[in-house]
Formats: C-alpha cells, sequence, structure tokens
C-alpha cells in the first residue's frame, strides 16, 4: 500500500509540475506579443484607441501606450528598449535624433502628415498676394524652416540650395519676387494675429486649437506626397528590431479602416493619412 501511495504522489507531483510548466510557458507566449509603445497627446490618444480595439485583438498583439513627455526622452527610451517603438514624430525628426545618437532608430511604418498651411484673413488664393505683404513665421528652429518650405512650394520665394530644414531662417531667401516681408512670432498665437498680417503659416495642432482646418482654411498647404518626405511621420523601433512580425503589425493596425475612420472622426481628417512603404521614403 504505501508503495502505491508513493507512485500516486509521484505522479501528481509531475502532472501538477506539467501544468506549472505550460501555464508559465503561456504567460510567457503573451507577454512576447505586448508591445510598449511610447507617445503623447493626440499620438496617444490614437494609440489607446487602437489598444482597446479587436483590431489589435484580430492582429494578435496587445499594446500597452507609454505617455513619454518630449521627443528625445521618447527616442532615447525606444533606443534603451524601455519600450519597443513610438509613434510621434517626423522622418525629419528622426534623421536629427540619429545624427547626434550612437543608437539608431528606424521606421517600420508611415503613419499621417499634418500639413501645415498658409492662412490669410485678406486673401483666398496665393495669387492675390501682393508686394511687400507681411508674413508670420514661427519663431521656433523647426517651423520656421518648415513656413519656408511651404513658402517655396507654393513659388512665393526660392531658398539657399544648402538651406538647413532644421534651422533654417529668412536669410536663407535667395529670391523674393513680391518683396515679403517676414515677421517672428509665437507660434500659438497664429491664430489671433492674423488680422495683424497679410498671411501666415501655422501648424495643424495650433490652427485646429484656434479653430482652423487646413483642408477648408489655408489658401496653401503642403503636399501630402514624398515631396513632404521630411515631415511625414513614423512609427519607429531600435535598429535590428525593424522586421519582427509584431512591431510590423503595428503599421498594420494603424492604417486599418476603423481607426482610420476614428481618427479622422476625432481630428477633422487633419491628420492626413500616409500609407507610403518605408523603403519608398527612408535610405539611411
Amino acid at each position: 500500500m504505501k508503495k502505491k501511495w508513493v507512485v500516486f504522489l509521484a505522479l501528481v507531483t509531475v502532472v501538477a509540475l506539467s501544468a506549472c510548466n505550460d501555464n508559465e510557458q503561456g504567460v510567457a507566449g503573451e507577454e512576447d506579443q505586448v508591445i510598449h509603445i511610447g507617445s503623447e497627446s493626440a499620438d496617444a490618444q490614437i494609440w489607446e484607441f487602437i489598444a482597446n480595439s479587436e483590431v489589435a485583438e484580430d492582429a494578435g498583439i496587445q499594446i500597452e501606450v507609454e505617455d513619454i513627455d518630449g521627443g528625445a526622452a521618447k527616442n532615447n527610451a525606444t533606443a534603451d528598449g524601455d519600450i519597443d517603438a513610438n509613434a510621434f514624430q517626423s522622418i525629419g525628426y528622426l534623421e536629427s535624433f540619429n545624427e547626434d545618437s550612437t543608437e539608431k532608430l528606424i521606421p517600420v511604418a508611415t503613419t499621417y502628415v499634418e500639413p501645415m498651411g498658409i492662412y490669410s484673413d485678406k486673401y483666398d488664393s496665393v495669387d492675390e498676394i501682393k508686394d511687400h505683404d507681411v508674413v508670420a513665421l514661427a519663431d521656433n528652429p523647426a517651423n520656421t524652416a518648415r513656413g519656408l518650405r511651404v513658402l517655396e512650394a507654393a513659388g512665393l520665394v526660392e531658398l539657399n540650395e544648402d538651406f538647413d530644414d532644421g534651422v533654417g531662417t529668412p536669410e536663407d531667401v535667395s529670391s523674393n519676387p513680391k518683396n515679403l516681408e517676414f515677421e517672428l512670432i509665437d507660434d500659438v498665437t497664429g491664430p489671433r494675429i492674423l488680422q495683424d498680417v497679410d498671411m501666415a503659416l501655422i501648424s495643424n495642432t495650433v490652427a485646429l486649437e484656434g479653430g482652423l482646418n487646413v483642408l477648408n482654411d489655408a489658401i496653401y498647404r503642403e503636399k501630402v506626397d514624398e515631396s513632404n518626405r521630411i515631415n511625414l511621420n513614423v512609427i519607429a523601433v531600435k535598429e535590428g528590431r525593424q522586421d519582427e512580425e509584431k512591431l510590423q503589425k503595428l503599421g498594420e493596425v494603424y492604417h486599418d479602416p476603423e481607426v482610420q475612420e476614428y481618427i479622422d472622426d476625432e481630428f477633422d481628417g487633419t491628420k492626413v493619412e500616409v500609407e507610403i512603404p518605408v523603403n519608398d521614403i527612408w535610405s539611411s
């Protein structure tokens, strides 16, 4: 009888250990599919929606959104492995980060572009702009340079061949046929000062907060294609991880029709979807 009890207990132990091992493997397997993504503000709102949607569930991934303040902090967290990916930045911002960092980040998908627009209370078209008109530009390096690029695309100025899209200024204007006068302003005041200038370059976030919609109210706006490459937003991961299947799925879930419908409704269509293959816009 004693021998039978020994055998019975041994079998119970084996079964229990096996079940425990299976459970640990299951938990590990589930954890392997959890993606920690860093974002903030409106982008974090979008990823919270995705994380709680059937879209992510159907893709077989779990998303946990880490709200991290500051672009450098999000990129460093991705480079250090504290998070798996981030979603907030443009190609231009990512390239600038990589230039100054030993750890490189790579985009795995394009997401959207928020076009910068030229706004005016006086004109309905850039064709109406007159000599010596006053143009307001945001007084911060990235948006000053971006605004000048928009003016160039609109055919109003030409910029030096070595124009720096990160720190370019009006001094880099090589041709100004209408002798436009440039006034640097605090970027958040753009919508409020339209009555005081002839036109203003305003970023989409500031425009929305001021009751302006770039698709309806701007007299000119940035293109949504490869010509506006540096302003296309992307999902970025640490170099070496870009081919991981679960990270590749982030682009898939972002561009799901259900997600795009939510983004369009929530942001009045101003986060314009960009689904361009990464290889077409990234060569670094």
